[in-house]
């Protein structure tokens, strides 16, 4: 119940989006340094350092600041800008309101120099280098015109040979914290810009690993896989049965021989391309080997996975599949087989591989299906169908 309530809590305070949680945390850790800056001028006024008027005016300012922040962190604000965090703004406005306190507190002045420092150091890790440079500048500035108006106006508490040592070494601490936050930021850049060379190499491998490099369609070794996750899901749920076809271009070594290995390469492509136009989303199409492709059509008997081939058939002849060379075309033989329960996976793309042989034999173009009892039944395509096989090839089909 307790840790219900406080993480319900911390939602309230400081939303659900985890980056968006993570800046607006470190904005209100950062109001500690205020924090700090708040209890010193308490203890300055009960010191009779201060007048509890100027402290009222500054913890006012403080408090202020720290709201405000906040709803621009908390109401999303901060999201229409390019650093989201609003690193270098938020510590503008900090290390103006802490000069100001160094301003007002008197005899202990020299305490608050330390928050300035402090201030510098939360946004080392976020700032880029040229944030850096401008609060740097902005805080030496500020701090020698201050430093310069109050040895004027007060030097009493702000004597001159004390002044010169706050502001030495606001000048040296300054922009050594500055220009350590830009060695952090180069750093920084390069550490993202070697996770996204390895990101990147990382996608690459697996698209190697996965994917054909001619065709883009999945590889012979990770279609295995693929077939592998299928027949899982079949022995588990006993639903989404599918077939296995077996396709091979028709004439492929006379296209390579006649027009070269670079219109054949074309061909390859364009026939894998128009093939996975005819398919469904569900069914996966690889390239096994050569000019033979595998197709695993998903949830479906053999009649109505071979509707989905002979889509294939007819996309095919009315694609062009090599620019500049409209009359090369290309037919497949096909295989096609239901997966059977429980069978292993190569001895049913072994029997689709039966019936690819038997379609070449009854004169290519068009698709034979092999059931697990060993007939096979011949499905001429309709789309420049060959000439009827003849009596022993038909004898062939059903040995």
């Amino acid at each position: 119940m307790q840790a219900s309530f406080i993480r319900t809590a911390g939602n309230v305070l400081l939303g659900t989006e985890r980056k968006q949680r993570l800046r607006i945390w470190r904005s209100l850790m950062a109001a500690n340094v205020f924090v700090a800056c708040v209890a010193l001028q308490i203890y300055a006024a009960w010191a009779g350092f201060m007048e509890p008027e100027e402290v009222w005016h500054v913890s006012t300012a403080i408090v202020i600041n720290i709201v405000v922040w906040y709803a621009v962190m908390r109401s999303g604000l901060n999201l229409r800008f390019e650093d989201p965090a609003m690193t270098l703004p938020q510590i503008i406005s900090a290390i103006t309101i802490i000069v100001g306190g160094y301003a007002v507190t008197g005899p202990v002045h020299g305490s608050t120099m330390m928050l300035l420092t402090l201030v510098l150091v939360f946004g080392i890790f976020n700032m880029r280098p040229k944030g850096s440079r401008i609060a740097a500048g902005y805080t030496v500035v500020l701090m020698g015109l201050t430093i310069l108006y109050k040895m004027d106006t007060d030097p009493v508490n702000y004597p001159l040979k004390l002044e010169f040592a706050h502001f030495a070494l606001t000048a040296a601490i300054v922009p050594t914290i500055s220009s350590l936050a830009a060695q952090l930021s180069s750093l920084r850049s390069r550490l993202q810009a070697q996770k996204d060379e390895l990101a990147n190499a990382l996608v690459r491998i697996q698209i190697l690993a996965t994917r054909d490099d001619l065709t883009g369609l999945l590889n012979r070794r990770h279609m295995i896989e693929v077939l592998g996750q299928h027949r899982k899901r079949l022995d588990r749920t006993g639903h989404h049965r599918f077939c296995l076809a077996l396709l091979d271009i028709d004439h492929f070594k006379r296209i390579n021989d006649t027009h070269g290995h670079g219109v054949g390469d074309e061909v390859l492509r364009g026939f894998a391309a128009a093939v996975q136009r005819a398919l469904r989303d569900t069914d996966v199409l690889a390239r096994w080997g050569g000019e033979e492709f595998l197709v695993l059509l998903n949830d479906t008997s053999p009649e109505l996975a071979n509707m989905g081939l002979e889509r294939a058939r007819t996309l095919l002849n009315e694609t062009c599949l090599v620019m500049g060379l409209p009359e090369v075309k290309a037919t497949f033989s096909a295989g096609l087989t239901p997966y059977d329960d429980n069978e292993p996976l190569d001895v049913c793309i072994d029997r689709a591989d039966r019936a690819l042989y038997l379609a070449k034999a009854s004169g290519r173009n068009c698709t034979v299906i092999r059931a697990d009892t060993g007939q096979a039944q011949a499905q001429p395509s309709t789309v420049g169908a060959p000439a009827a096989p003849s009596t022993a090839q038909h004898a062939a089909l059903h040995a």
